[in-house]
């Protein structure tokens, strides 16, 4: 059986046409929203959500092309942009009755709800973003040798065709392999957990490929006019990373403070699955942010 999160309730939530999100839901009181990375599902969040729940309604999508949600052909370079998975986003929330809600994302999801947090700054009181940056940031801090970390990213900028086949060549393979080495604690991934994951990741190698594909063109020019256009995120914010300014040779607290004036930077000392791996150190920065 797949993997549920306990006294959550699976929903199919319409948020734009032909698009429906599988979304769980649970708890009561003020609305956050938590938004899974890669190669992951809503799943991920599902130690967090369950604490969440004592106080919140804790609403836990499907993105777009991910799990269970619908993956609709990127005809037109946009079906995956972020600024699209984020007005998904705030559907969601409106067709459950929410017109303004917290919003945290981890890898994938972040990016999501970074451009939620710019273009919707009305609907998103809180944004908590876990072990990413900017997309804009991302591709700048990109150099040399220390680049090849990120290879899947410039595969999966290719044009369509040749990174959907090498993929689903063989995919479990391919998504097992972020699985095994992002995570610094494997157990914090059951094997239940595990498949769950790969048998989503196995049935959307196209749409996750759109995905990527969308933050090395349509995404980097929002972010571009952003920064051009001097917006930055009103609300406050938390993020939490990993040291991958060390390895890499940047600084994160700077790069999102150029983004976030009100700002809560963390350094944390776990996986990239932190959800999974410190999930109690994870509710309570989102319970701190929430506080603020």
């Amino acid at each position: 059986m797949t993997p549920t999160i306990p006294g959550f309730d699976l929903q199919r939530v319409q948020v734009a046409d032909g698009v429906a999100l599988n979304t769980a839901v649970g708890g009561s009181g003020s609305p956050i929203v938590l938004l899974h990375g890669f190669p992951q599902t809503h799943l991920m969040w599902r130690h967090v959500a369950a604490d969440l729940a004592a106080d919140h309604t804790v609403i836990c999508p499907d993105l777009r092309g991910y799990g269970a949600s619908d993956k609709p052909s990127d005809t037109d370079g946009a079906t995956y942009a972020k600024r699209t998975m984020a007005a998904d986003t705030v559907a969601l929330a409106r067709a459950l009755g929410h017109e303004r809600f917290a919003l945290a994302g981890h890898d994938r999801g972040a990016l999501v709800a970074f451009r939620a947090g710019l273009d919707h700054p009305a609907a998103v009181t809180h944004l908590a973003s876990l072990d990413v940056l900017p997309t804009l940031d991302m591709w700048q801090v990109m150099r040399g040798t220390t680049a090849a970390v990120g290879f899947h990213l410039y595969l999966m900028a290719q044009p369509p065709g040749l990174p959907e086949r090498m993929i689903a060549a063989d995919a479990d393979a391919f998504f097992g392999h972020f699985l095994d080495l992002w995570a610094l604690d494997p157990e914090a991934i059951p094997a239940p957990v595990r498949a769950a994951y790969l048998a989503a990741c196995r049935e959307a190698v196209p749409s996750i490929v759109a995905d990527y594909r969308a933050s090395a063109g349509i995404d980097v020019e929002h972010d571009q006019a952003d920064r051009d256009a001097g917006n930055l995120l009103a609300m406050p914010v938390t993020v939490l990373q990993q040291d991958w300014g060390a390895a890499l040779g940047f600084d994160a607290r700077a790069l999102w403070s150029a983004w976030a004036p009100d700002l809560a930077h963390r350094t944390v000392e776990v996986g990239h699955f932190m959800a999974e791996e410190a999930p109690e150190q994870v509710t309570e920065e989102l319970r701190k942010l929430l506080a603020r």
